[in-house]
């Protein structure tokens, strides 16, 4: 077993720094390591090593496993680093280190604006700030909004802009199971944003632009303007743009839901399935010259300087980067006559996008990528010698649900734990979306080639908006029938990391028929269904009420046990967007179900009773005119912007706490958070603070 070990570190030479940086960065992030703390365990292991060094041979050889140690010690060290120096928190001059708040602030726009429904948006990259009557530098991104009334403003990449508005902070909903949009805007080194008119800003009328980034969104806007000109469907033109460079800004939130529920989202994030279509088209361009001795030299260096010009023109997304690497090792070994180790090259693409970019551990189309390649590697060719077909046709069509199927095993606890869902019809839609998005790419790519002919770019654009227009109705129709998902799945992280486990070791039993695994990973399941078992006997048992974070919108869950009641806004109880993005994550993550009414709750308009607890709701309506005492409650909910003043409100209230829904405007939240901090009085601020939630 030792020796089998030592055969699989030998050929993933990369594993073992790939692992060790990881675990440094997760570390660093989640501990929050100090500076000196950093720097005295990087000089301790720096020394480590040296006083190794130092060792005569015989106990260098003896105390081998030091060596090991060392090295650990030292790419931990390395994550460390990385994701400290990374973090802009950490930075001196970070916008989010100002103690003052942040006005006439030089920006640069690292972006082309784009339109929203509602707003123009970009990204800018703070310089300057003006302070203390000069200018002082500072860091950070800044994302901007321009009021969509106005013009779409005469701004470019590049241009160089001074904001005279406050900035803001990055805003989080705070609602429980939601997306962390903040921590999100983070990782993207964003810490501030920004909502504009015209006179919030002055257009220096300059620019600071990078040749690359400047090329990269020249070829952008030619290509997306070649599909423009030849593909007209509103939905056809916008599937077009995510199939071929990624590009999501005009995608239908509805039409991504369907291709969500069904299990071919990937189609529509530009992953390492684009860019091996793209390299198989390559190296078959290549093939009537392989003969000739200089194809040798000419041949990876165009696969590589394709494959990466496309990476960036798409946006240089994790799942593509690792792509990307991945490819560009296979051609410049095949080049030399060298046969690539897909593993080693999984470690290296990973190693490398992290090093350049530590957060990408948290992003989940890194995970997912990774994890689906390592699965139909890992899983591919068993499960196509499962079944032998003679017939050719069969025969492709088994080997293409052999690797739909082998990508499932590994990437289905990091669905489950980031989606919450299960694609049931997976087979079904992959074995039509998948090849049929490959005619779809590669006439789009023809589209390019002949855009200097219009007519034969826009025959090909016709045939292509037909492809994509069965495409949309085929995953449409799929995603209308009752059990195309299996919805409301909720692991949390220890479930997941067992749920791995599980089926490691059930797939290691099935490759090797080791009696050993099996028995692991029967304890593991068992492990996995006892967290589960506690989890819902926990939940069994809670009782809790929580304001959501919805904003100009009511909402409220009285929960008890699995059920849950809900007070607020009427649109909210729809199936729509702000229904599933705001409250149902807190749903699932509770595993709570809709009732009309709580048995052990009391609710009227101003006031809910559960658990000899009270709550007494204020909106615009609520008068105190008929109060003769004292009304004693646990706290007090403030919802629909009321003339509300605290110092009358407490000669008739008795209570310790005040809750501000997202229904009343920031800067009146701001009046009673000061007046309560008069009164002793604890103001939650649901905007600023995110969900309130109290045991009850």
């Amino acid at each position: 077993m030792a020796t089998y070990k030592l055969q699989i570190i030998q050929k993933i030479p990369l594993l073992r720094p790939l692992v060790a940086l990881s675990v440094g960065i997760v570390a660093c992030y989640h501990l929050k390591l100090q500076t000196l703390t950093l720097l005295f365990a990087f000089a301790t292991t720096l020394i480590l090593a040296i006083l190794f060094a130092l060792l005569p041979k015989y106990f260098k050889y003896k105390y081998n496993w030091l060596r090991g140690l060392i090295f650990y010690l030292i790419f931990i060290c390395i994550g460390s680093l990385l994701v400290f120096i990374k973090n802009e928190n950490n930075n001196a001059t970070s916008l989010n280190n100002l103690t003052t708040t942040p006005k006439n602030v030089l920006l640069t726009l690292q972006e082309p604006i784009t339109v929203k429904e509602k707003s123009f948006k970009t990204i800018a990259r703070a310089n300057a700030i003006f302070i203390n009557n000069q200018w002082q530098p500072v860091s950070g991104n800044v994302l901007l909004y321009f009021k969509k009334e106005d013009s779409l403003p005469q701004l470019q990449y590049g241009s160089q802009i001074i904001v005279t508005a406050a900035l803001q902070n990055i805003g989080n909903s705070g609602n429980p199971g939601t997306f962390n949009y903040r921590e999100y805007c983070l990782f993207q080194g964003i810490v501030k944003q920004a909502f504009l008119n015209k006179k919030d800003y002055i257009n220096l009328n300059q620019q600071k632009t990078f040749f690359l980034n400047e090329w990269i969104f020249f070829a952008r806007d030619k290509m997306l303007n070649a599909l423009r000109n030849n593909i007209s469907g509103n939905n056809e033109l916008s599937l077009a743009e995510a199939l071929l460079i990624g590009y999501r800004d005009d995608l239908d939130r509805d039409l991504v839901k369907a291709y969500s529920n069904t299990g071919v989202v990937h189609i529509i994030a530009i992953s390492g399935m684009h860019l091996g279509m793209i390299y198989g088209l390559l190296l078959l361009l290549f093939k009537p010259f392989r003969k000739k001795s200089i194809t040798k030299i000419i041949k990876p260096i165009v696969i590589v300087l394709v494959l990466w010009g496309f990476s960036f023109i798409a946006g240089a997304a994790p799942s593509i980067l690792r792509s990307a690497v991945m490819f560009s090792f296979i051609a410049v070994g095949e080049s030399f006559g060298k046969r690539s180790n897909i593993y080693n090259n999984l470690a290296a693409s990973a190693f490398v996008i992290i090093l350049f970019n530590p957060f990408s551990l948290w992003d989940v189309g890194f995970q997912l990528s990774y994890a689906a390649v390592l699965s139909i590697v890992l899983f591919s060719k068993h499960i196509n010698n499962w079944f032998y077909f003679k017939n050719k046709l069969l025969k492709g069509f088994w080997s293409l649900n052999a690797v739909t199927l082998s990508a499932q095993i590994l990437t289905l606890p990091f669905v489950l734990y980031h989606f919450h869902q299960f694609p049931v019809l997976f087979l079904i839609t992959n074995l039509v979306a998948v090849p049929l998005s490959g005619f779809i790419l590669y006439s789009e790519l023809i589209i390019l080639f002949f855009a200097w002919w219009p007519a034969a770019a826009h025959f090909i654009g016709l045939i292509t908006e037909k492809l994509i227009t069965l495409l949309n109705n085929f995953i449409q129709h799929v995603n209308n029938f009752p059990f195309v998902v299996w919805p409301n799945l909720q692991i949390n992280i220890m479930q997941a990391i067992v749920l791995f486990l599980l089926l490691a070791f059930m797939a290691a039993w099935l490759l090797n028929k080791k009696t050993n695994m099996l028995l692991s990973g029967l304890l593991t399941a068992s492990i996995f269904f006892g967290i589960r078992c506690f989890d819902f006997i926990k939940r069994e048992q809670q009782q809790k009420i929580i304001v959501y974070n919805v904003p100009q919108h009511k909402a409220i869950d009285i929960i008890s046990g699995r059920n849950y009641e809900f007070v607020g806004d009427s649109i909210l109880q729809e199936d729509g967007f702000l229904r599933n993005f705001h409250l149902q994550p807190s749903r699932i993550k509770h595993r709570i179900t809709a009732v009309n009414n709580i048995a052990t709750a009391i609710v009227q308009p101003s006031l809910i009773q559960i658990n000899n607890k009270s709550f007494l709701l204020i909106t615009d309506k609520t008068s105190f005119n008929n109060i003769q005492q004292k009304i004693k409650v646990n706290a007090v909910i403030i919802s629909g912007n009321p003339k509300l003043y605290l110092n009358n409100l407490v000669k008739y209230i008795d209570c310790k706490i005040i809750v501000a829904d997202a229904t009343n405007p920031l800067w009146k939240i701001g009046k009673w958070k000061k007046d309560a901090e008069q009164l002793h009085l604890q103001l939650h601020s649901v905007p600023d603070e995110g969900a309130f939630e109290m045991n009850l």
